[in-house]
């Protein structure tokens, strides 16, 4: 009895330690999200309140080991008493590598978790209500991430990215460098249409 107990427990530690590498495999489905400059501030003396966030939905399938492409909406909004209010969007296409080389797994601190490299490419814009100042045309960014699986089929993300938009409007070009933290739910593309069939009843 005490074997077989020893036995289930070490079977459970593989499976979980190896959940990892299993959720980028080919065939898997990624949808998430990120959330970045999350901030709700109330200004004390009649100043109001300051609202801030920027959220990155995405949907991703896995075309080879550790190699995703997909899409991804962004959208963000910062308003202040006073200050007008900035909105920032895009949509376009991503694409998601899960880095395998031995060098840099070697600096993963747990099993669990994975070095990913992200670039997207899409149309965006940013306006800025109270200046007057839009940018909007072709939006690229880039930039390295891990992924922390706190379950076989969820990650905990921080994704740091170089985000572009070059086009039209009063300026011809915008940067910025963005810090995100969110979350992706990895399935087999299976299991994801048996959840749609379940949701359809």
């Amino acid at each position: 009895m005490n074997r077989l107990k020893h036995v289930t427990l070490a079977f459970m530690a593989l499976l979980f330690s190896t959940a990892a590498l299993a959720q980028t495999q080919k065939g898997n489905l990624m949808v998430g999200g990120d959330l970045s400059n999350f901030n709700l501030n109330f200004l004390g003396g009649g100043g109001g309140t300051a609202f801030t966030m920027d959220l990155t939905p995405k949907i991703a399938y896995f075309f080879r080991d550790n190699l995703a492409l997909g899409g991804y909406g962004r959208f963000s909004l910062a308003t202040a008493k006073d200050q007008g209010t900035n909105t920032t969007y895009g949509i376009g296409a991503l694409a998601r590598y899960f880095i395998e080389d031995k060098r840099v797994r070697q600096m993963e601190f747990s099993q669990r978790s994975r070095f990913f490299l992200e670039a997207t490419a899409g149309f965006g814009g940013n306006n800025y209500s109270k200046t007057g100042v839009n940018n909007n045309g072709l939006d690229i960014g880039f930039g390295p991430g891990l992924a922390y699986f706190i379950t076989p089929n969820v990650s905990l993300e921080a994704l740091l990215k170089y985000e572009l938009t070059v086009g039209f409007g009063s300026a011809t070009t915008s940067n910025r460098l963005n810090l995100g933290i969110g979350f992706q739910v990895y399935l087999p593309t299976a299991k994801a249409r048996e959840i749609i069939r379940e949701e359809r009843r």
